[in-house]
């Protein structure tokens, strides 16, 4: 048996006849001792400043406390069993109120937060900090697939948060989440960034989320994740957590993702998107063998008549680089090409057959009610619907039981066909005349079947099934 052998000034050991030395970080690194110093240690000249930018929102939705009944009785089914013995429920209105945080961006009133704090809300109230005034905001444009909104107050002089490039920001950096959770008023908690560049999360369809442990709180929606600085490096959104309480895992939108968004959003009110026209995966470990970059995004298929197709790209390249932007994943691809303007000409550089090639490439609008950065599967069908193919991630992130097919209603333009025609956000389309609906594809095809006037659609609207008639 070899003895081991310890030699603590060299910090090595032999075991088994081997040799190892162990790295060992300097032993006379200094303490110091505050309290002896007579010193506070403070982060307090940090967040003084822009603590005055993050706001209360109050939001008002009126809704209807008969509506989950009413929607019952509205089956068929139900209606086929009672006859004309259906009871009258005549729906009773109340409010809910809601509260979430916001961040001032400009001196007369713009002020970017959640979509989810303000979406659907018929009253919106901002109160500032140290001002007991109450300012009624109006909307000046939502996001719902970044989950940003601008709204906007009449007020001048406000103080305005500086934002600082989340492109440098680094995993340990401090960070400070400052919002109003639970009502109670301005709350400031300090954490780490435990993460970066987290995707995949189910919240969003463009995700890039920085991580914190910073305590966000029901009610920190919408506030600010700021620097050791006090420089805004995120807008704050979401918890993970199973109970609603905070469990050292939240998340905020980058603050260069934020400002490219909310600009968008005051100067038109809305978010136009380039797309390609591909559908795209990441690289298995199976499939890096066959490529020599071992990043990127792997076009699975091209449409017709698209950009993609046009610059003569094809199933089984590998996006590597956009406008000299190194691409590392399909989810990095699909933001990139997001945040470009239709109608701007890019270069794509790509590998095909193990051979480095580049094309340039003129992006199209991308459809409104698309479902991905460069995949317009999903065409207006009825006029004010955006709808979305389920599979795994969305079951997951809209509870969608597994013994359910068909296409999901995301959301409902305002005065909209689709809203007159009764169609609701969440109801799922089962059905189309006797044609059975598992995807956008079934939808189109059922669509082009039935040329009737007026054709029989089916939904399934919180697991009762609904009947419309869609001309």
């Amino acid at each position: 048996m070899k003895k081991i052998v310890f030699l603590s000034p060299l910090l090595a050991f032999t075991l088994f006849g081997a040799s190892i030395d162990i790295a060992q970080m300097p032993k006379d690194a200094p303490r110091i001792d505050a309290t002896q110093q007579n010193v506070i240690v403070s982060y307090n000249n940090s967040i003084k400043e822009i603590k005055q930018s993050v706001v209360n929102i109050s939001t008002t939705k009126k809704t209807k406390q008969n509506e989950q009944l009413n929607e019952l009785m509205i089956n068929p089914f139900f209606k086929e069993f009672f006859g004309n013995r259906m009871p009258d429920f005549k729906p009773q209105e109340r409010k809910s109120h809601s509260l979430g945080s916001g961040v001032i961006i400009s001196e007369d009133g713009y002020i970017v937060t959640n979509n989810h704090v303000v979406e659907g809300a018929d009253e919106i109230i901002v109160t500032l900090p140290n001002d007991e005034k109450e300012y009624k905001a109006k909307v000046i444009g939502e996001d719902s697939k970044t989950d940003l909104a601008v709204v906007k107050i009449e007020a001048k002089a406000l103080h305005v948060a500086k934002f600082s490039d989340s492109s440098n920001l680094l995993e340990g950096d401090l960070v400070f989440a400052i919002g109003n959770p639970f009502g109670v008023g301005e709350t400031i908690t300090q954490g780490i960034i435990s993460a970066l560049n987290k995707n995949n999360v189910g919240l969003n369809q463009y995700e890039n989320f920085i991580q914190t442990d910073a305590s966000i709180n029901p009610g920190n929606s919408g506030g600010a994740l700021v620097d050791s600085r006090g420089g805004l490096i995120g807008i704050n959104s979401a918890i993970l957590s199973k109970g609603g309480g905070n469990n050292g895992v939240g998340f905020a939108i980058p603050s260069n993702m934020v400002q490219k968004i909310a600009t968008s959003l005051i100067t038109n009110g809305k978010i136009e998107r380039g797309f390609i026209g591909v559908s795209i995966s990441d690289l298995t470990n199976d499939v890096k063998e066959l490529y020599e970059n071992k990043q990127g995004s792997l076009i699975l298929s091209v449409e017709k008549n698209s950009p993609a197709e046009k610059a003569g790209l094809q199933r089984g390249d590998l996006i590597i680089e956009v406008d000299g932007d190194k691409i590392k994943n399909s989810n990095e691809l699909k933001n990139t090409i997001a945040a470009i303007m239709p109608h701007k000409t890019v270069t794509l550089t790509y590998e095909r057959d193990k051979k480095i090639k580049s094309t340039k490439v003129t992006l199209a609008k991308m459809d409104t009610s698309s479902n991905g950065a460069g995949i317009n599967g999903n065409e207006n069908i009825i006029e004010g619907l955006s709808l979305l193919e389920i599979n795994n991630k969305v079951r997951a992130q809209y509870q969608i039981p597994r013994d359910i097919e068909g296409v999901l209603i995301t959301d409902i333009k305002e005065n909209s066909k689709a809203e007159k025609m009764g169609f609701r956000e969440g109801d799922i389309i089962i059905q189309v005349e006797q044609t059975r609906i598992a995807s956008l594809k079934d939808l189109k095809e059922a669509f082009k079947e039935h040329q009737k006037s007026k054709k029989r659609l089916y939904v399934n609207r919180q697991n009762f099934v609904v009947l419309l008639v869609v001309p």
